[in-house]
């Protein structure tokens, strides 16, 4: 923050809080050169969600005490380290064989993130359990954490899932809603391939691709009766 910023970060100030103003013109410049000295560091705002006059209204609006720049200072502090916590590394575009410049670039970015000169990139933010309220109606917009075309081509993956979110859709019984009574497999989980030896004792627990039948008639039966109740 330049001097000019700082006195009409004052000039505002005393608008709010008529007790910070001063009339001497010494005392004046000792104060300005005194918030100077704290803030030099602070931007007066950011294209980003920080202005520091926010700060002073919120102080004035909370609090007894007339403002200092250490609270300024403080907010911006939390401010940055907030940014930075939701903020997760792009890949950079430098050859990753220059570990120098692959490093430079990430610090750069973290620099310009903290410093309020570009927004995080808040990727980790889409999985978390309170994602930012910037991403609220992207998320409300997409209907999950998860786009439609990246669940399409994650499906061949995780066949048992893709699966359930089918038969969800088009309204078919759910066999991994109910447990198997045939190989116990409980709520939630695949059904088992246990297979045992001639002594009685397990040879194999392998999971299988698709429920037991047995499994899938209970499904079909719970799902019957939850619309007979409806």
């Amino acid at each position: 923050m330049e001097r000019r910023e700082v006195a009409g970060l004052l000039a505002y100030m005393g608008r709010l809080d008529p007790r910070t103003m001063r009339s001497d013109q010494h005392e004046l410049r000792d104060q300005i050169e005194q918030w100077h000295e704290l803030l030099g560091e602070v931007p007066l705002a950011t294209a980003y969600g920080w202005d520091a006059r926010d700060a002073i209204r919120a102080h004035v609006l909370s609090s007894p005490y007339p403002i200092l720049p250490v609270d300024i200072a403080r907010k911006w502090t939390k401010h940055s380290s907030d940014r930075l916590a939701r903020h997760t590394d792009p890949t950079p575009a430098a050859d990753p064989d220059d570990p120098h410049a692959w490093r430079a670039e990430l610090l750069g970015t973290r620099h310009a993130v903290a410093a309020g000169q570009r927004p995080p990139h808040e990727s980790r933010a889409l999985t978390s359990d309170n994602p930012h309220p910037d991403l609220a109606a992207r998320l409300r917009a997409i209907g999950s954490v998860i786009p439609p075309a990246i669940r399409a081509e994650l499906s061949r993956y995780r066949p048992a899932r893709a699966a359930r979110e089918a038969a969800a859709v088009e309204g078919r019984p759910d066999p991994l809603s109910v447990r198997c009574e045939w190989c116990k497999a409980p709520e939630g989980e695949p059904c088992r391939a246990r297979r045992t030896d001639l002594d009685g004792g397990a040879r194999g627990n392998a999971r299988r691709a698709t429920p037991h039948p047995s499994r899938l008639d209970l499904a079909t039966a719970a799902l019957n009766r939850q619309e007979y109740a409806a």
